[in-house]
């Protein structure tokens, strides 16, 4: 069962409640997501770092419900 984009988002803005989130649906399908998420609580951390925050946000879906999710993280 795919994800949809507005369930992806939210899951994100409850772990960084002040996060600016767009979400993209790169083939129509669900599954392949295109994600920018401007976060204060990056700051400080390295790409990786924020990337694992996205994903910890998503509580184990991705490679699951999320097949393919392309993430920008940037700080405010």
């Amino acid at each position: 069962m795919a994800m949809d984009a507005t369930e992806i988002e939210t899951m994100i803005k409850a772990a960084l409640p002040d996060a600016q989130v767009r979400i993209d649906d790169l083939r129509g399908d669900g599954d392949h997501y295109a994600a920018t998420v401007i976060s204060a609580a990056f700051a400080g951390k390295t790409r990786v770092q924020q990337h694992q925050m996205v994903y910890a946000a998503l509580k184990g879906r991705m490679g699951g419900q999320l097949h393919a999710l392309a993430l920008t993280t940037q700080t405010p």
